[in-house]
């Protein structure tokens, strides 16, 4: 069935595509270039280049826009897991989705810990708190879950297995700064949330991670060892990381929080219009988000059911790819049939949700400057892929 949209597909060759420039999967939300001169400027002048006054100053108003006690600013959210586990000191098995981005499981097998994988909730393809229980073991010492897409977690489930088994609970809260569950920002649940601002986030960096927690503790630790552990004195309390953020970093970030929840709020109303323009095409189905929260749709993800479509997540993102649309497949393979983790998976290998939603997973093109024209242009292209694949002209 693919290979034949394939063949139909490049059949079309003749003809114009729809966006014959190409439309990008993204396009980072970028400050005022004249701002950001000015504070690199500023930031020369001082001769401080790193880990200075502009990341204070980040730190201060992350933590006071997502109402938590600390932000520490780290060079990426993966820096930034990896030193919220190394700090709380865990040992053995770390619960985590395999239906996430590989720098999850990365962070817990950079610590020395065994990533257990566990499935996620077949609607909102988020960790499932049900699935963490059974995946539970003598060595389990943390779970660490995903707010996928800037989807909340079932935060309220997670916590009570974490609590009831005295289990460490961490978010990765890659694609979620801006993100609420039950109308609460995204920020302060469980030990620690990590967020990125590398160029695909909302808030945007460059590069750069900030770890938000309530525990005054585990924020020091996590100061003191993105400076490879060293208080000062050069005698390091434990194995760190060089994981300080630069000023300049610090200064986009600053200037990407000027507009942010407008941004965010204009994601959320082109997915509303994706899902609009989609919602009659058979076979086409979209993840969850729970009544009450809300996703910063860092990503907006489809899914693809071959039999009622006429073709899978493959084909159409290839025909797709023939009309200069570009598209990832968030996510596949899931971490758990990655090369990577093969000989770690593990007890916990079976998890069908998981397997099902990564066979069928499209994301398609967002970001904020994207008109509402080529949102309806992009979903004529999927409706017409079905169209073809079913018989259709």
């Amino acid at each position: 069935m693919a290979t034949e949209i394939e063949s139909r597909t490049h059949s079309q060759a003749a003809r114009q595509a729809l966006f014959p420039n190409g439309l990008p999967f993204v396009r980072p939300s970028v400050p005022d270039p004249e701002d950001v001169a000015t504070d690199v400027r500023r930031i020369l002048s001082t001769g401080i280049l790193t880990n200075g006054p502009y990341v204070r100053e980040l730190e201060e108003r992350a933590a006071e826009y997502l109402g938590v006690r600390s932000c520490v600013a780290v060079a990426s959210c993966t820096a930034g897991l990896t030193l919220v586990l190394r700090a709380a000191d865990l040992s053995g098995d770390v619960i985590v989705p395999s239906f996430t981005f590989a720098a999850t499981a990365h962070a817990v097998a950079w610590n020395g810990l065994r990533p257990i994988f566990a499935d996620v909730d077949p609607r909102t393809l988020t960790l499932s708190a049900a699935a963490v229980e059974h995946a539970i073991g003598v060595h389990t010492s943390g779970v660490l879950a995903t707010h996928v897409y800037g989807t909340p977690c079932d935060v309220g489930g997670l916590e009570t297995v974490a609590a009831e088994h005295g289990l460490s609970l961490f978010f990765d809260a890659a694609h979620a700064f801006g993100s609420e569950h039950g109308g609460t920002r995204v920020g302060g649940f469980g030990a620690a949330e990590v967020f990125s601002l590398s160029p695909t986030k909302v808030l945007v960096a460059g590069e750069g991670g900030i770890i938000a927690t309530n525990d005054d503790e585990l924020a020091e630790r996590c100061r003191v060892g993105r400076d490879y552990g060293n208080p000062g004195d050069y005698d390091c309390q434990f194995v760190g990381l060089n994981a300080r953020m630069s000023e300049f970093h610090a200064a986009i970030a600053l200037r990407s929080l000027v507009g942010l929840d407008e941004r965010i709020e204009r994601r959320i109303a082109l997915v509303a219009r994706y899902r609009s323009a989609l919602s009659a095409v058979p076979g086409i189905g979209f993840p969850v988000v729970p009544a009450g929260d809300r996703s910063t749709f860092k990503d907006f993800t489809i899914r693809v059911a071959p039999l009622a479509f006429g073709t899978d997540a493959p084909g159409l993102a290839a025909a797709l790819a023939e009309e200069g649309i570009d598209t990832r497949r968030y996510y596949a393979p899931p971490v758990h049939r990655m090369r990577a983790y093969r000989e770690i998976v593990g007890r916990n290998g079976h998890l069908p949700a998981t397997d099902a939603a990564s066979a069928q997973v499209l994301t398609l093109p967002l970001w904020i400057d994207m008109t509402e024209e080529q949102v309806v242009k992009v979903a004529e292209a999927v409706a017409a892929t079905h169209a073809r694949a079913n018989g259709g002209p």
